[in-house]
Formats: C-alpha cells, structure tokens, sequence
C-alpha cells in the first residue's frame, strides 16, 4: 500500500471558461493534424505491414526536428499540465505516452530530440508523441497574432519562448485534476504518482519508474477506502464516482471522453461538470490540456489578479504595478476602483470567472488558452528569477501613489481565494 506525505507548495485553481471566442485576431496557420490511436484503450495499428516488422530499436537518440521556440521542455513540462513526466537530466524529460516510454532533451543547438525506452512500434510512438507534443499547431504564428494584439506579450513572449500547450489523453488528463483539486504540487505528484503505478510498467529511468495509465477497468479495481488510505482524503470519493460514471457511458468511457473533442466549449464544460468532483475550474484544465478547447481560461486568482495586470488596463501596467511592494489585493481594488467599478469588492464567483475569461479571449482570440497558460508559467517563481526586472518592480510616480492611497477606501472584503 502507497502511503502520501503530505506539503503545503500552493497550486493554482482553475475557473469557468466562455463559449466561444469572437472572430478576431487574426487565425494563426494550422498544420494538419496527425491521426493517432486512443492509447487508453484498445490501441489500433495506424500502419499495416506486408511482413512482420523489425523490432523496434530503442535507445537511440533522435531529432524531433523542432526548434526550441517551437517547444521548450523546462518551459511545458513541469508547469502543471502534467504531473507524470519526471526530469531525468539537464534539460531531459521521460514519461509515458501510451504505451511508449520516451525521454527528450534539447540538443546543444535547441532542437529538441527523443529517445525511445520502450515501445512496440517506433512509427506509432513518433506519431502518438508529435500528437501529445500539439504539434500540429505552430507556436510562433500564435504568438505573432498575441503580440500584435498585445506589444507586452511580445515581450514576455521572447524571455519564455516555447512554453506550449500539451494534447493530453483526456482520462489520464481527468485524474490527474481530480487530485490537483485544493491541492499542492508535492502531493498531487504522489497521488498521481500512485494511480500510474496501478498501470503496466514500462522501465525505470534515472531512478524513477515509470507506468503506463491505468485503463478504466484497472481503475475500477481499487476501493474509495484504498484511496483514502493511500492520501487522497475527500477526493477518493470523486475519483471512484467518475470511474464508475465513466464506465456507465455508451460505447466506453475513454471514447466517451474523446468524443467531447467534437463539442463546442460550453457544452465541454457543462457535460465534464456532471462527473462527480468536476467543477468548472477542473473542467476547463481538462479542455485546454486534453480536448482541444484552445480558448478555454482555467481561472483562479493569479488569474484574476493578471487580468488587471495585463490585460485590462494600461494605466495599471505602467503606474500601479510599477510598485514595489503593493500587494496584489490591493491592485485588483485599484484595478476595479478606477476601471470596472463594477466589480470592485467582488468575489471570485463563476459569473466573475467567466468576466475574467471573456477578457482574454476578446484580448488574445481562438488561442487564449495559451496566453494564458504562458502569463501563469511567468508567475512560477522559477521564471521570475529569469525576466527582467521591470516585469515585476520599479519606481512608481506621486499619481500612482495617490491612487494606491485612495484605494485603501474600496470596501476590504476579502475572499477565501486570498
């Protein structure tokens, strides 16, 4: 039996997303995307050989042939997309997309390159992995349509090039936010951690062991009790209740989960909402990392609080934040006092969260998902230590600080998200 031991590293909550994102900016060039297999489940052969095909050969090191602005590993992997990759050497990642176990690191140029552990099929693993990288979408066109919608985001963009947005397996995507759910990344990485060793075992590497995800019928095997007395504490109950519903969907629940791809935003997150312990937070993490709802905004507070920060006013950029030490509290007041009053002292409530989430879309368009997932990974204290200063202090003028002592006036309510 996995017994957990329990830390208290914050993690980020997740909100409400908006339905659909309006026509403009520009749409960024879409590469084709590649047809793969539902590794959770019954995985099908994408080539049919005449003979009986080598065996593959793993070990090898091998070009991605992309760029490091096309995907910076330190910059998508341990951001909280994923809790399952492990970092196995400078600028080397391994996990496990379906059934492969893969590493990639960046070559002395940037490139990125992969080296298979294990796999059945080279030709599948290379394609299921380009599939679980998105890259079918081209990060540098999607930043040039968020820059010249947003001269500061283009340069955020150039000090954190390469932060991309991952295309999940959507139940192993599930699980993993079942755990996150008021959680901290320390322990949500021993809880998944947990779930994966009840999945095929696939190697070790670096000292870390790695599994396949558990299929739903493995899942349904394990007891809310076993949970509970593995650490999961309240959200057993959630994870043994989704399985369960997700078994009870026609056709399989791994398809089920799939199908949603087809869906439009709100209906993803009204459908995902009706799994026990899904709320809108969790389920928009799921529809951007999993279901291709590129415009779906996870919001918590550090999202709240960036709103005024980077996307509502450029007052507040260049005066108020331009603060020292003025706590991000008092900048949201500010922020509301001076530019939506309407919403000064309010709480973070799901009619709020989905305010919040139109601003960014209306800001950054069909994409803002990965605005906003790059603005979040800017806030880990890892990538503070790499942007300039000015991103985050400076010398603020007598107007700013009139404004910052009137502010002290809006109404202190405080919510629990604080």
């Amino acid at each position: 039996m996995h017994t957990l031991k329990l830390s208290t590293v914050p993690i980020m909550k997740r909100g409400r997303p908006i339905p659909s994102p309006p026509s403009t900016p520009p749409t960024p060039q879409i590469i084709p995307k590649i047809r793969t297999t539902h590794f959770s489940k019954n995985p099908k052969t994408l080539l049919k050989p005449t003979s009986t095909p080598p065996k593959p050969e793993t070990g090898k090191w091998v070009s991605l042939n992309i760029a490091q602005s096309e995907l910076s590993l330190p910059l998508t992997f341990p951001t909280g997309q994923t809790f399952r990759w492990k970092q196995t050497g400078p600028l080397q990642y391994t996990g496990a997309v379906g059934p492969h176990l893969v590493s990639l690191k960046h070559l002395p140029n940037g490139d990125v390159s992969y080296c298979l552990h294990r796999t059945t099929s080279e030709a599948e693993a290379l394609l299921a992995l380009r599939d679980f990288l998105n890259v079918g979408i081209c990060l540098s066109d999607v930043w040039e349509v968020f820059s010249a919608s947003d001269p500061r985001f283009a340069e955020l963009a150039s000090h954190l090039g390469g932060a991309r947005v991952l295309r999940q397996d959507p139940l192993e995507c599930l699980i993993q936010f079942l755990c996150s759910s008021n959680n901290n990344i320390q322990r949500i990485t021993k809880m998944v951690n947990f779930v994966s060793s009840l999945g095929t075992y696939l190697g070790t590497v670096e000292g870390f062991e790695f599994h396949e995800f558990p299929s739903l019928e493995r899942l349904s095997t394990v007891s809310e009790q076993e949970f509970r007395e593995a650490g999961f504490g309240y959200r057993a109950k959630y994870i043994t209740g989704t399985v369960k519903a997700l078994q009870s969907k026609q056709g399989g629940g791994a398809e089920w989960l799939f199908s949603l791809r087809k869906l439009e935003l709100e209906e993803v997150i009204d459908t995902l909402s009706t799994l026990p312990g899904v709320g809108p937070k969790v389920a928009a993490c799921i529809a951007l990392f999993s279901l291709d709802q590129h415009h779906a905004i996870p919001v918590d507070t550090h999202v709240w609080q960036k709103v005024f920060r980077f996307v509502f006013s450029e007052l507040l950029f260049q005066e108020v934040l331009t603060f020292g030490n003025l706590s991000m509290l008092w900048l949201s007041k500010i922020a509301t006092r001076y530019l939506l009053p309407e919403l000064a002292a309010a709480r973070l409530t799901p009619k709020l969260c989905s305010r919040v989430a139109e601003a960014f879309v209306n800001r950054y368009g069909k994409y803002a998902g990965w605005a906003q997932t790059l603005l979040f990974i800017a806030e880990l204290p890892s990538q503070k230590a790499i942007l300039p200063p000015h991103f985050s202090n400076a010398k603020v003028n007598k107007s700013a600080k009139r404004k910052i002592v009137e502010a002290n006036t809006v109404s202190e309510d405080v919510t629990d998200d604080y």
